[in-house]
């Protein structure tokens, strides 16, 4: 299991990520209401702004300070040794 930095010492399974979005669109606010009000939203943030919302298999949604960009790369980046045992 890979865990992947969002920020601020918080680290989410990056198997149960399902998607990365900016939240600016209406649809995206509405849904971040919406988990908000089932319980299920974690704001990762730390009042700061949100520039990442994280959508997990669970139903769960995180939001976090970094941009989707940054934890898209996080979430690719290889971890140490992985390339010696895919070359062995």
């Amino acid at each position: 299991m890979k865990l992947v930095s969002i920020g601020f010492g918080n680290l989410v399974s990056a198997g149960k990520i399902v998607s990365i979005v900016s939240p600016e669109s209406a649809p995206i606010k509405r849904m971040i209401q919406e988990t908000r009000e089932k319980g299920l939203l974690i704001d990762a943030s730390f009042g700061r702004s949100t520039k990442a919302v994280i959508i997990m298999d669970s139903g769960n949604v995180v939001l976090s300070a970094l941009t989707p960009e940054v934890i898209a790369e996080r979430c690719t980046e290889k971890t140490e040794g992985e390339n010696d045992e895919r070359e062995g």
